[in-house]
Parts: C-alpha cells; structure tokens; sequence
C-alpha cells in the first residue's frame, strides 16, 4: 500500500516513517483493496503533555475513512488510529459482503 506521511511545522525521521509503514501495511490483512493513505503529523502548541495529533485518511474503491488521535507520542496515535482503522475495515468488508 502506498503511505504518503506529511509532517506538519516539524521534520519526521526515518524511523517513524518505517513504523507508520508497517502499521498500515497490517490493515491489508483485513481489508485487501486498500488503494493508499495519507498520514498527517502535527504538534500542537499547547502545554497539554498529550499534544501529538496523527490523521490518518485510508483511500479504498469507493470510499474513503479518516481517524484523529491525539496522544503523548506519535507510535501511540498511530496505534490507537491504526486500531480503529482495522475495526472499520472490518465492518465496511462485512456491508459489502451483504450486498453481493
């Protein structure tokens, strides 16, 4: 699957890039036709320790899904996004099932 990971007021390593990539190649085991995805990086400038927001936008035929999270550190977003990426892969695998 193609990942395009954009960074926002700040510049990204490789080492988050590869753990952004594999995390989302993870989604393929759930829904196969996933054409690409857009990650956006973005620290907030507020005092919260919780100021790291990942969005992530997943393309597939058809439609397309967002997930936001917030966290202290961008691996968590990432997973907690990722997980919630997974269950509406999931649920959106099972509509179309039902209407074939």
């Amino acid at each position: 699957m193609k990942v395009n990971v954009q960074a926002v007021n700040f510049n990204v390593d490789k080492k988050l890039i590869n753990f952004i990539q594999e995390r989302l190649d993870k989604l393929e085991k759930y829904f196969d036709k996933v054409i690409s995805s857009e990650v956006f990086l973005k620290l907030e400038n507020t005092s919260d320790k919780e100021n790291k927001t990942v969005e992530i936008k997943i393309h597939v035929p058809g439609d397309e899904f967002m997930v936001k999270k917030t966290c202290k550190t961008f691996e968590e977003a990432v997973d907690l996004s990722e997980e919630s990426l997974e269950r509406i892969l999931v649920k959106y695998k099972e509509k179309i099932r039902a209407h074939v």
